[in-house]
């Protein structure tokens, strides 16, 4: 254990992911289930009644997912931004009568 604290974050990173690599080389996950029922859930929203090919529905649930993972991408980059919005002063009820509200936020006007 005592080797782990001389590594810099680099090499825990690498360690890691290494460990991570052999892992995965070794068959000790199964994700397959998992990754197999995520995709089943596009495949149903694209075609609820079953009448696409399933080509058809493979390729427009490929593209729903990566509208899916886009749209969960983009909402939290807009929470970082929010999160990191610089403050603006407010009076309220807080020390001196005035209180932090960041700029975006709807009160701040």
């Amino acid at each position: 254990m005592a080797a782990a604290r001389s590594l810099t974050p680099g090499q825990r990173s690498l360690r890691a992911r290494i460990a991570a690599h052999a892992m995965h080389a070794a068959g000790k996950t199964n994700t397959r289930p998992a990754s197999a029922a995520f995709l089943r859930r596009f495949e149903l929203a694209v075609d609820p009644a079953g009448a696409l090919t399933p080509e058809e529905r493979s390729r427009r649930a490929e593209h729903a997912c990566k509208a899916h993972m886009a749209a969960l991408s983009l909402k939290a980059s807009q929470a970082r931004a929010r999160k990191n919005a610089p403050a603006v002063e407010k009076p309220g009820a807080f020390e001196g009568g005035r209180r932090r509200v960041r700029a975006d936020d709807p009160r701040a006007a």
